[in-house]
């Protein structure tokens, strides 16, 4: 099982004020140097937290990978074929939203989709599509032509009673075992905690999670090194 951070909200701290500090770059690397497996930014239209310069600066200075979470907006991809980070992760973006809320209607734009993939894979850059536990996104990523899929964990994080994470966690699991039998690599994300990640983790389909808010949340409290290494061993043990 691997871990990648997502820093988006280290620029959100640091956009607050409108200054340097604290900076995501130096971020990045404290979670590579303790034990991340990758590093994720989310390069929005509104440019709330990541900013342009961010993306080419980590580029060039994250070792891992770096995955680039991005709206499928022409000015954002122009973006992505010139810098080219290692994984693309395609996800619904609105302005109004706080986070990304929901997975990506892959059903119903496969086409305009399956032109984007195209476009990213002549950079050799692979793709990820990020969508519900739906049979009917998965089968339609897998027919795009992605190279795998972030599962939504928001349901199974957000689930109000026990009753309700057990029927979520079920839904991830059999999405993750069909994309997998499909032969898409499975990634899974939003939401994850220090109290919830251990389930979605024993989950042999899963090769990555990609989590953010709860770590740099609790980076305030023990220092991001610690945070970073105290998900580590909940992840991957």
């Amino acid at each position: 099982m691997k871990l990648s951070i997502n820093i988006d909200h280290i620029a959100t701290l640091r956009n607050a004020r409108g200054g340097n500090e604290p900076d995501p770059i130096l971020a990045a690397k404290i979670c590579e140097d303790a034990g991340a497996d990758g590093i994720v930014v989310h390069l929005r239209e509104d440019r709330r937290h990541i900013k342009d310069q961010d993306v080419i600066t980590l580029r060039r200075i994250v070792s891992t990978k770096l995955d680039l979470e991005m709206g499928a907006n022409e000015e954002i991809i122009s973006i992505a074929l010139r810098i080219v980070p290692d994984l693309v992760t395609l996800v619904p973006e609105k302005r109004q939203e706080l986070t990304t809320e929901g997975g990506l209607d892959v059903a119903s734009q496969k086409e305009k989709l399956k032109d984007v993939i195209e476009r990213f894979h002549s950079k050799n850059i692979a793709v990820s599509l990020f969508v519900d536990p739906e049979e009917r996104q998965i089968l339609a990523s897998k027919e795009c032509g992605a190279d795998m899929i972030e599962v939504h964990t928001g349901e199974y994080a957000d689930a109000p009673s026990g009753e309700e994470q057990e029927r979520s966690f079920q839904t991830v699991k059999l999405s993750a075992e069909l994309a997998h039998s499909m032969n898409l690599a499975v990634n899974a994300g939003h939401g994850l905690n220090y109290a919830n990640v251990r389930r979605i983790a024993s989950l042999p389909q899963i090769g990555e999670m990609s989590i953010g808010h709860s770590i740099i949340s609790r980076a305030v409290v023990v220092g991001l090194d610690q945070a970073v290494r105290e998900m580590i061993q909940l992840v991957k043990k």
